[in-house]
């Protein structure tokens, strides 16, 4: 009778072992085993990687976009890149968190001493997928500029799934739809907008499609100029051109003041003449975005949701 009993629970435990979750996620998978931890495989921009334990207990992110999600889903990375952290980010310019390079050069020396469970990388790093990749399980969540709200969505849900994030992934991205619903319904009567960037002196225009094109693409505050864009990058622009433009919301993003080189968000180049006479001005609706926030973080959960808001009250 023991040795029969022996034998059923034998087979249960066997059976439990090659029992497959699917998780939702888009193109996670998890694999749960009676005494083993559940691992999945994620889907990402440079293909498919397996064995990344759920919960992993050390990992390294060189996206800050990444960083400000597992920040706003309590989730403590170990590794992260020198950089200047926003105020929301600052903690993690402390010694507490390992330096794992640039947001730009991993230190693959540091990176491989160590030994992190999962490295996440984005597009600054992307060219060191492989590299990474032979230290570490190592997934590249790059958001696809084509359609940046949805690979924002895609990125957080996966991140979700591997730490066991789920149903806050879902709770925070209600709360980022809504926004924009919001938004939306109000920017289609505020008048036309002209995002720039500002940069040792130098001014360049960012329209739909560009790396904040969220503001025409998404929100649908209309466009006051057709900008040029090519990847990344916008269009080289001058002061007449803003006066041309002439739109009635100006978006300005200060460059230097997001990679450290000035210590105010103000903007004094577009203290202009030609600034000054456009509606914009006139009417009080130029717009200092948060400089660190919309050129170095980007799409994380806290930050979306704080670049949206930035919007909303824009055109409210």
């Amino acid at each position: 009778m023991k040795r029969k009993l022996s034998s059923y629970l034998g087979a249960l435990a066997a059976g439990a072992a090659l029992l497959t979750v699917t998780a939702c996620g888009g193109g996670a998978t998890a694999t749960t085993a009676a005494d083993e931890a559940r691992t999945i495989a994620v889907e990402h921009a440079q293909g498919t990687t397996g064995n990344i334990p759920v919960n992993p207990e050390k990992v390294y992110t060189f996206d800050l976009g990444v960083l400000d999600t597992l920040d706003a889903l309590g989730v403590e990375p170990a590794g992260v890149p020198e950089a200047a952290y926003p105020e929301a980010l600052s903690k993690y310019g402390n010694d507490k968190y390992a330096k794992i390079g640039s947001l730009k050069e991993p230190d693959f020396e540091a990176v491989s001493a160590g030994d992190p469970d999962l490295i996440i990388i984005s597009g600054r790093t992307a060219g060191a997928y492989e590299e990474l990749s032979k230290i570490a399980p190592t997934i590249d969540l790059s958001i696809d500029a084509a359609s940046p709200m949805e690979s924002f969505k895609s990125q957080t849900e996966k991140l979700g799934t591997i730490f066991d994030k789920s149903a806050e992934v879902e709770e925070k991205l209600a709360a980022v739809d809504a926004t924009v619903n919001e938004t939306k319904a109000k920017a289609a009567g505020a008048g036309k907008g002209l995002i720039v960037l500002t940069s040792g002196g130098e001014l360049t225009a960012y329209g739909a499609g560009s790396r904040f094109g969220i503001i025409h693409d998404v929100l649908g505050v209309p466009t006051a100029a057709d900008v040029e864009v090519e990847g990344s990058h916008g269009e080289a622009i001058s002061f007449e051109y803003i006066k041309q433009a002439n739109p009635d919301i100006l978006y300005v993003i200060n460059r230097d003041t997001a990679v450290g080189t000035e210590g105010s968000a103000a903007n004094p180049i577009l203290d202009n003449e030609l600034v000054q006479s456009t509606s914009a001005a006139k009417n009080n609706k130029v717009i200092n975005l948060d400089p660190a926030g919309w050129y170095i973080v980007g799409y994380g959960l806290n930050n979306v949701q704080a670049m949206l808001d930035a919007v909303a009250a824009s055109v409210a």
